[in-house]
């Protein structure tokens, strides 16, 4: 199944300019989204299928990479009116051999997997290391200054229905290590709308009540996926950074799950980072050049400081490399006039200013 729904169109391994890949290795790299955790994979091993694992991390020159936990997803999307009367995470579940609560309940979805990244790094000897808080973090990348075959890991939630509409449960993920939230997946849920729901309203009651949550507990906020009155309305509420993990913009790519110029510019107002994903909804393209396109344009509208990349690797979709080809990105920035200080802040600077502005400390 995997190796039908999650392809790479160029395969490794990968040759570029030696003047890349030495910049390449000298970047601290971030990426903001992949769903790995879905599939039937230790990601300790190399896979040759998918698109991340822990060797093709360290191909990659990865630091950090965030892991998006999805507790439900569509067979067959229509990205203007979308519903999830068939959802692929009930027949992965069953046929994976998740445990039996995890067949209907959401939360039990999310609980498995954040419990399947935490055996990973315990099974790594230290070199898989999970970061709940900005000393994590640190501690990590000072680790890698004469260790450099660490990755840092973050958990991240897509979708508030997994909450089950009980702010309780928030508070139990975060104790099982979720840092990053994302309000909205692929239909409106009781936190507030998607932008690929019917509807598309803005958030509830329980909705704010969850932003203000969410704020207290120190997470960050994802408004990927989310309707145009929710980034609004978190926008208006939002005392920190948020970030948009994985998207597009319609400057380069119309369509209603990426952002239009009117939110890129209020995101970065708010010190907000916008993650550009790489496959063909979001870039309306097939290739690198097609990413370094949107990257152009966010730079061009409100500058380099709110960028970062949020590949959605492992999401079900075909990307133009996995992510030990991520030097090529590296390459195609350069090729097209961006200096190293600002590829370092668009392949992982910003986000650890995120990371460490909105974290908590300890």
């Amino acid at each position: 199944m995997e190796r039908y729904i999650n392809r790479t169109r160029e395969q490794p391994p990968y040759d570029l300019s030696d003047h890349a890949r030495r910049i390449h290795d000298r970047l601290t790299i971030a990426d903001l989204h992949a769903d790995s955790l879905l599939w039937n994979r230790d990601l300790l091993l190399r896979s040759h299928h998918g698109h991340v694992d822990f060797p093709r991390l360290l191909d990659g020159n990865v630091s950090i990479q965030v892991f998006g936990v999805v507790t439900k997803f569509p067979f067959g999307i229509d990205l203007k009116n979308l519903s999830l009367s068939m959802d692929l995470i009930t027949l992965l579940s069953a046929i994976y051999g998740w445990p039996r609560q995890t067949r209907r309940d959401l939360f039990q979805r999310a609980i498995h997997q954040s419990q399947k990244l935490e055996g990973m790094v315990s099974r790594s000897n230290g070199k898989l290391r999970l970061i709940r808080s900005v000393k994590d973090l640190n501690h990590l990348l000072a680790l890698r200054e004469n260790q450099p075959g660490m990755v840092g890991a973050l958990l991240a939630l897509e979708g508030a229905h997994a909450l089950h509409g009980e702010l309780s449960n928030l508070k139990k993920l975060y104790d099982s290590s979720f840092r990053i939230f994302g309000i909205s997946h692929f239909s409106g849920n009781e936190a507030g709308g998607s932008a690929h729901g019917r509807d598309k309203g803005g958030l509830t009651r329980f909705g704010s009540e969850l932003v203000k949550m969410l704020q207290d507990l120190h997470m960050i906020i994802d408004l990927s996926h989310a309707s145009g009155e929710v980034i609004d309305e978190v926008l208006e509420m939002a005392e920190s950074p948020v970030i948009v993990s994985h998207t597009g913009v319609r400057g380069t790519c119309d369509n209603p799950r990426n952002l239009a110029d009117g939110q890129i510019r209020k995101i970065a107002r708010n010190g907000g980072i916008i993650g550009i994903a790489m496959f063909r909804r979001t870039i309306c393209g097939k290739k690198i050049e097609d990413v370094v396109r949107a990257i152009r344009y966010v730079s061009d509208l409100v500058g380099v400081e709110f960028i970062s990349i949020g590949s959605d690797f492992d999401g079900a979709i075909t990307a133009p490399v996995d992510v030990s080809g991520l030097p090529f990105l590296t390459e195609e920035l350069l090729n097209q006039g961006f200096n190293e200080d600002q590829m370092a802040k668009i392949m992982g600077g910003n986000a650890l200013r995120v990371f460490r502005e909105v974290l908590p400390g300890e």
